[in-house]
């Protein structure tokens, strides 16, 4: 394996960078600020901290990701899909807990991108990908009733069933100005892009709905509209960089959180790198995406922040808009910073109810119900996964749906890998048509009177071993020769190994002859090293099938003189 180069996507771009580059990173750079500016802060509230930490994590990780990421597009910052794992990690283990987990999380991103593990993160079974991402809308759907309704509620349950039952016994207390705020919000957002696609409907919707929230305060009485600043109070200074106290008893609390957000950071980092490839004809590189992404949640939290990652509608307006380098998304870092010095203070007057509007979009958007509705036509075994993921993300938490999922997807793996390794006998004739390893001499290859050939057709791991053991078990005759031909071996594992020393070992005792064929040159290394070649001897290991079949001709002959 190669060892891993730094090479941010920036470094790159900037070798051809112009002034007509620059223009149309700066115009999109400008509109995906303005963009992220309401999620930072409707993320930031929902993930339960105070909103300037949505939008420091914004400016620190999305600066971060642009400068040392691995795609020229990406758009970083807090996104939806941590908001349930961050909720849940400030409930268990506070504030200190989150940052603890964030930067440890930060750390096994740049190893696995230092690693190349990065192309190994994208094959994630999709069912698993869209059971999780699914059961995340349905749980920020379900966390944003109260704010949407101004249901008076002193304390929301953790728990989901818990939730809807509060839910259904508080809803006589709904307050119908919240309400008509978070469905106009709602509308607002969804009817937007029919006359515009450069302005986002959330930032339309916030702004005229806090208008209108405080001329129904001073001029018409109505005071019963929760605002922001009802209920943090805002802060527009930066703060310091600050490390937490991180002991070694602390850590190993928050090794499982930290994994669950470097897993779910990488999955959704790297799917949203892809999309935007496939939109700019380009490719990223997912390694380097990893490394950048482990930075920029190790800086966020030291600075406040919350955990960070590619944000795949931020990074798709971007494109639409027109960049094309790293430079727009250190511009949209930038633009948010500016925000933040000097208007933050008038986020105090944006409604609750506003914000909720704005994430039951981004629910909705996030749910891909259509696509879990046509999974839910395919094979069995994806609607299981799917159905498991889901309900686990939903019911329980994402921390564990994220590591039944990922153990899940191991097993679908190593099921699919030993359906496709075969185990075949042949006693017969060979014929050297359908073979690549066979000298062509005649039509057909005559297999000699005591032998037997067996083909292995795939990796020969842990979950094929036992699969031969069982072949061979099931055999009648006794012969006198096998040839187990390996030409379409691509790998063998520790446990092929020992199952193929225990048949050997009990071919030898019952004087059967054991003959290798067609060794590709990787097993043959790995054999060697294990010394398997003592033990079979180095004589009947043959290069292809023919040499192996007049090897065991004379083998049987010789046998039969004696």
């Amino acid at each position: 394996m190669k060892g891993f180069v730094f090479k941010p996507a920036l470094l790159k771009s900037l070798r051809r960078y112009n002034k007509e580059t620059f223009m149309a990173d700066l115009m999109a750079g400008i509109i995906v600020g303005i963009v992220a500016l309401p999620l930072a802060i409707a993320f930031g509230i929902a993930s339960g901290v105070s909103p300037e930490k949505g939008i420091i994590t914004a400016i620190v990780a999305g600066f971060a990701i642009s400068a040392f990421g691995g795609s020229k597009v990406q758009i970083g910052g807090p996104t939806g899909a941590f908001i349930v794992i961050i909720y849940g990690i400030i409930q268990q283990y506070g504030m200190e807990g989150l940052t603890i987990a964030t930067i440890l999380a930060g750390v096994f991103l740049i190893l696995l991108g230092v690693f190349h593990l990065g192309t190994i993160i994208k094959y994630i079974p999709y069912p698993i990908v869209v059971g999780f991402t699914s059961g995340i809308a349905l749980t920020i759907f379900t966390t944003q009733i109260k704010d949407l309704f101004g249901l008076e509620i002193a304390s929301v349950p953790a728990d989901f069933m818990a939730k809807w039952g509060v839910y259904f016994n508080h809803f006589h207390t709904i307050d119908w100005w919240s309400t008509g705020v978070g469905l106009l919000s709602v509308a607002i957002i969804a009817i937007t892009p029919k006359f515009s696609k450069k302005v986002p409907g959330s930032l339309i919707a916030i702004i005229v709905m806090t208008i209108a929230a405080y001329l129904l305060k001073v001029y018409g009485g109505v005071t019963s509209i929760e605002t922001i600043g009802d209920r943090f109070t805002i802060n527009s200074t930066l703060p310091d960089a600050e490390m937490p106290d991180m002991t070694w008893e602390t850590i190993k609390q928050l090794i499982s959180p930290a994994i669950t957000i470097a897993v779910l950071g990488a999955i959704e980092s790297l799917l949203s790198a892809t999309v935007a490839d496939g939109v700019v004809s380009d490719h990223h590189d997912s390694n380097q995406e990893l490394v950048g992404q482990g930075i920029a949640n190790i800086v966020s939290p030291i600075f406040g922040g919350i955990p960070a990652t590619g944000a795949i509608a931020r990074t798709m307006t971007n494109i639409n808009n027109g960049g094309r380098t790293p430079i727009a998304g250190i511009i949209h870092a930038a633009m948010l910073l500016l925000i933040f010095l000097f208007l933050m203070p008038l986020a105090q007057y944006i409604p609750m109810a506003c914000l909720a509007g704005v994430l039951v979009i981004v629910s909705y958007n996030m749910s891909e119900w259509r696509t879990f509705k046509q999974l839910l036509k395919n094979p069995k075994s994806d609607i299981t996964v799917l159905l498991i993921t889901f309900i686990l993300t939903v019911i329980f938490d994402l921390t564990i749906a994220i590591e039944v999922g990922l153990v899940i997807a191991c097993l679908l793996f190593m099921r699919r890998m030993a359906e496709t390794t075969q185990v075949s006998v042949i006693t017969d004739e060979i014929d050297p048509n359908a073979e690549s390893d066979v000298e062509i001499h005649e039509e057909h290859l005559a297999v000699p009177e005591g032998v037997e050939v067996y083909e292995i057709n795939g990796p020969y791991f842990f979950g094929v071993a036992n699969r031969f053991e069982e072949v061979m078990q099931n055999m009648g005759d006794r012969p006198e020769v096998r040839i187990i031909r390996m030409r379409k071996v691509p790998f063998i594992d520790s446990t092929g190994i020992h199952n193929l020393t225990n048949f050997c070992e009990i071919c030898q005792r019952e004087g059967i002859q054991i003959i290798l064929s067609g060794v590709n040159e990787k097993v043959h290394k790995v054999l060697q090293k294990s010394h398997f070649y003592d033990l079979l001897g180095k004589e009947n290991i043959c290069s292809n099938i023919n040499e192996a079949l007049e090897k065991a001709k004379a083998t049987v002959e010789g046998k039969r003189m004696k």
